[in-house]
């Protein structure tokens, strides 16, 4: 059994580099890494030796980052970030607004019919295609772009002008 504090030690840093590359937020790459030696500390058994400590404790960084950022905290942060403003310093006047700004949203959200809701949701958070969505829910393509169109209507309505294509083509 190895030494965890050894390898806390030794990889530490490296570690929180990598997920701090993938997540940019230093709170959240702290927590991966954390994750990351406590899995490896119940689990380390099932290293092998057939690669080097390092490349084996920085491929499960990678994949605990990819899921995070895969994640519905992830996705629902960053869109809160866009819609508030991204900035360092954070206010108490800047909390209380976040907070109200994700409560509009949430009731924005919930006023939508599930069929708006749905494409929404599919298509901006888990970046899906029209065609996918589709598929998925079985109707037509054009069935789908029309109900996001109405959607993102009903949404700016309720929540003043927001560029949805913005959250489509940037990293959620």
């Amino acid at each position: 059994m190895m030494d965890i504090e050894q390898v806390i030690e030794e990889h530490g840093d490296y570690l929180l580099k990598v997920a701090y590359l993938y997540v940019k937020n230093k709170a959240t790459a702290e927590d991966i890494v954390q994750d990351v030696f406590i899995a490896f500390y119940q689990k380390q058994e099932q290293f092998r030796q057939q690669a080097s400590l390092r490349t084996y404790l920085v491929k499960m960084t990678v994949n605990r980052s990819h899921d995070y950022l895969r994640s519905w905290k992830s996705k629902r942060l960053t869109l809160f970030e866009k819609i508030a403003g991204r900035t360092t310093a954070i206010t108490p006047e800047k909390k209380v607004l976040e907070k109200s700004v994700k409560q509009e949203l949430t009731e924005a959200l919930f006023t939508l019919s599930v069929a708006y809701r749905e494409v929404l949701i599919l298509y901006y958070f888990e970046e899906m295609t029209t065609v996918e969505i589709a598929q998925l829910v079985r109707c037509p393509e054009a069935t789908i772009r029309t109900r996001l169109q109405r959607a993102r209507k009903q949404l700016a309505t309720a929540i003043g002008d927001f560029d949805w294509e913005v959250l489509r083509h940037e990293s959620i």
